[in-house]
């Protein structure tokens, strides 16, 4: 799949995220998804793989770009914003 999450909502990215768990944990599919969502790459026994680097390198989901960056800006938002 690729950025499925880009016309879905948070909420709606979740229902997805559980629709690949329970597909997976059954052993009825597996996925390859290119994503920027933080919610799909918190996939229960995803492998994650950075394309950052060559050569591909995999990464732990705390340390996904997009984690740090929507976790930081939950956080403290006024400072991506300029606010004091």
């Amino acid at each position: 799949m690729d950025e499925p999450e880009t016309a879905l909502s948070p909420k709606s990215q979740i229902e997805l995220l559980k629709v690949i768990r329970d597909m997976g944990l059954a052993g009825h599919a597996q996925f390859i998804i290119a994503t920027h969502s933080p919610i799909l790459l918190a996939c229960p026994g995803a492998d994650i793989y950075s394309f950052n680097d060559s050569p591909l390198k995999r990464v732990a989901y705390e340390d996904t770009d997009y984690y740090r960056i929507y976790k930081d800006f939950m956080e403290d938002r006024g400072r991506y914003l300029g606010e004091c």
